[in-house]
C-alpha cells in the first residue's frame, strides 16, 4: 500500500485524531428517548464493536452515524469534519460507508457493475468496461476475493453479495466501514471467511464498526468494544478486558439476572434462573393426534419428497446446514411457494395443497418468515397496525371502520407477553430494533390461534435477551396446543427447544432426533447433516 493509500485512509501525520467521534448524542422520537447522551470514539485503523440488546439505542446511532437520523441534540465528527445531521451523502462523503444485512445490490446486473454502480468509469461518455475490469480484478486481488466479474448479483449467495459490498464501499472510497450483523444470514465457514476480511481490512489501515449479537465474534475480531443499555453508554475498553459473561451483565444490568448460567459462563457470580429450554418441558405424548400432516412435499431444485408431522403442543426443530432446504420446507407448508407440491392434512382432515399465503391460513398455517423487513412487516406502519394486521376483525367497528382507540387497547393487553413495551406501539415499525421487530411478528398470532406456526429464523441477529424471550414465546404456543415449526441456522435454538428434530440435508429429510431426558445435542444435529444416512426418514 502507497503512503498515498495510507493518508487516504487515515494513516496519516493527524493519527492521533479520532476516525469517529460522538459527543452527548441524544435522540427523542415523540416521547420516547433513544438516546440519552451517548459518548462514542473509534481510534482510527481499529475495529470498535458496539453491542447491546435490542432495543438499547444501537439502530438509532446507526442511523445518526449514516446521517439517516438528525439527532435531537450533540455532535458527530468523522475524521474532523462534521457531516450536515440527517444527510446520508453527507456521511458517505466524509467516509463513512454502511453494511448492512439487507444487501443493497441489483440483482439484474453483473457483480462489476454493482461494485461501480454510481461510479462507472466513463470516456467520451460511455462505460470504459476496460477500466472498470481493471479496477474489479485490483479489488479482487487486494481482498482475495474470486467472484467473476460477469456474474449476475441474484446468482451469488449472501456471503459473496457482502464481498461485493465491501467492495464498493473501498471504490467509493470509505475510510470507515460500518457493518451491521454482516454475519447473521452466514453458515459457520462463511462467517469465518468474513471475519479474517475484517482482520485483513484492519491491516491495510481501514477503520470498521462492527454490529453484532454475536458475542464470540466480537471478542475474536474487535480491538475496543463499546456496549449500549437503554440509550446510554454502559460500558466500555479494550476487548482483553471483556469476556462473555461481562458483556452479557453489562448488556442487560439487572436483567442478567433471569439468564441461565450457561448464558453467562463460567465467569460470572450472577445468581440465575433457567433459560426457557432448561425448565422442565412436558414432552408431547406419542400418541397425541397430529395437527399437521405433510407428504411428498417438493419443490423443484429445492428439496424432494419430504414428510413432516407436527403434533399439538410440540415443537419440530428442523436442523441442517446452510442449504439444506429448512425455508424451503416452511415456505412450502405456508403456501409461499406455488409450484411446490405435496399432501397436506390438517387435524386429520384432507386440505387442498396451498398455492397461496393467503391459502396457507386458510388452512390454520402461519408463516412468521425468515425476512423480516421485506417479508414480514409493513415497516411504515405503526408497530400497533403491523401487529393488528392478522385480525382487523376483532378492532373494526361495525365490520367496516376501523377503531383505532380498540386496537390500541386490544394489542396492549397482550403486547407485554412478548417482552414488547407498549409505550412504543405508536413507533413505525422501522425504527425498532430487529428484536423488537421479531417480537412483533410473534404478537401477531397471539390471538389469532392460528394451528400450526412455522418460526423462520426466528433469533437471527438478536441478543440473548430477546431470543430467550422468543424462544419462552414459541414454547407458550406450544402451551396452548399449537403445533410450532422452528427452522434456524442457530442450532443451539433448535436444540434447546425442540421436542424432535427434523434433520435434512441437500433437500432431503436424512435423520430424525427425538427430545428425552436432555435435549438433542448439536453435535447430533451436525452429525445426522453432515453424514446422512441412507434410509431417508419421515417426521413423523
Amino acid at each position: 500500500m502507497t503512503d498515498y493509500d495510507r493518508d487516504k485512509l487515515g494513516h496519516g501525520s493527524d493519527r492521533a485524531e479520532p476516525a469517529l467521534e460522538c459527543k452527548g448524542l441524544v435522540k427523542t422520537f415523540g416521547g420516547v428517548r433513544a438516546l440519552r447522551g451517548v459518548d462514542f470514539s473509534v481510534p482510527r485503523g481499529t475495529v470498535e464493536a458496539l453491542v447491546g440488546q435490542n432495543g438499547a439505542g444501537k439502530s438509532t446511532l446507526i442511523g445518526i452515524l449514516t446521517g439517516r437520523i438528525a439527532p435531537t441534540s450533540g455532535d458527530l465528527r468523522i475524521f474532523g469534519t462534521t457531516p450536515v445531521p440527517g444527510d446520508p451523502r453527507a456521511s458517505r462523503a466524509a467516509g463513512l460507508v454502511a453494511i448492512y444485512q439487507e444487501l443493497t445490490l441489483v440483482p439484474a446486473i453483473t457483480a462489476e457493475e454493482n461494485v461501480f454502480l454510481g461510479m462507472t468509469p466513463s470516456v467520451g461518455g460511455f462505460v470504459d468496461r476496460k477500466k472498470m475490469r481493471a479496477a474489479y480484478r485490483e479489488f479482487c486481488a487486494r481482498l482475495d476475493v474470486n467472484i467473476p466479474p460477469r456474474t449476475l448479483a441474484k446468482d451469488l449467495s449472501v456471503a459473496d453479495g457482502q464481498l461485493l459490498e465491501i467492495m464498493r464501499a473501498l471504490a467509493a472510497d470509505a475510510r470507515i466501514i460500518l457493518l451491521d450483523e454482516p454475519t447473521a444470514a452466514l453458515s459457520v465457514s462463511e462467517r469465518n471467511a468474513l471475519l479474517k476480511l475484517v482482520r485483513q481490512l484492519r491491516e491495510q489501515g481501514v477503520t470498521m464498526v462492527f454490529i453484532s449479537h454475536n458475542l464470540e465474534e466480537v471478542l475474536g475480531v474487535a480491538d475496543h468494544v463499546t456496549v449500549l443499555r437503554d440509550g446510554s453508554v454502559a460500558g466500555g475498553g479494550p476487548v482483553e478486558e471483556w469476556t462473555r459473561g461481562k458483556l452479557v451483565r453489562t448488556m442487560l444490568g439487572d436483567k442478567a439476572r433471569h439468564l441461565a448460567q450457561e448464558l453467562l459462563d463460567e465467569d460470572t457470580s450472577v445468581p440465575a434462573s433457567p433459560v426457557v429450554a432448561d425448565a422442565p418441558v412436558e414432552k408431547p405424548r406419542d400418541d397425541a393426534a397430529p395437527i399437521l400432516e405433510a407428504t411428498g412435499v417438493t419443490l423443484s431444485g429445492a428439496i424432494t419428497a419430504i414428510d413432516v408431522t407436527v403434533r399439538r403442543g410440540e415443537i419440530l426443530g428442523l436442523g441442517g446446514v446452510a442449504g439444506s432446504g429448512r425455508s424451503s420446507l416452511m415456505r412450502c407448508l405456508a403456501g409461499a411457494e406455488p409450484e411446490s407440491r405435496g399432501a397436506l392434512r390438517i387435524d386429520g382432515r384432507d386440505v387442498p395443497w396451498p398455492r397461496s399465503v393467503a391459502a396457507g391460513l386458510k388452512n390454520g398455517v402461519a408463516l412468521i418468515p425468515e425476512d423480516r423487513k421485506n417479508q414480514g412487516l409493513v415497516l411504515p406502519m405503526k408497530a400497533v397496525d403491523n401487529i393488528a394486521l392478522a385480525r382487523f376483525s376483532k378492532v373494526a367497528q361495525g365490520g367496516w371502520w376501523l377503531s383505532h382507540a380498540r386496537m390500541r387497547k386490544y394489542v396492549a393487553e397482550f403486547v407485554g407477553e412478548f417482552g414488547f413495551d407498549p409505550a412504543r406501539l405508536d413507533a413505525p415499525a422501522e425504527t425498532l430494533s430487529g428484536g423488537n421487530q421479531q417480537k412483533l411478528m410473534l404478537a401477531r398470532w397471539r390471538y389469532e390461534t392460528p394451528r400450526v406456526i412455522l418460526a423462520d429464523e426466528p433469533t437471527r441477529g438478536v441478543d440473548v435477551g430477546a431470543k430467550e424471550e422468543i424462544l419462552q414465546s414459541l414454547r407458550r404456543f406450544a402451551d396452548n396446543g399449537i403445533g410450532v415449526i422452528i427452522a434456524s441456522s442457530e442450532l443451539e435454538d433448535v436444540s434447546l427447544i425442540a421436542d424432535r428434530v427434523l434433520v435434512l440435508a441437500d433437500g432431503v429429510g436424512v435423520a430424525e432426533l427425538v427430545r428425552g431426558s436432555e435435549p438433542v445435542h448439536v453435535h447430533e444435529i451436525l452429525s445426522a447433516a453432515l453424514e446422512p444416512s441412507r434410509e431417508t426418514p419421515s417426521a413423523a
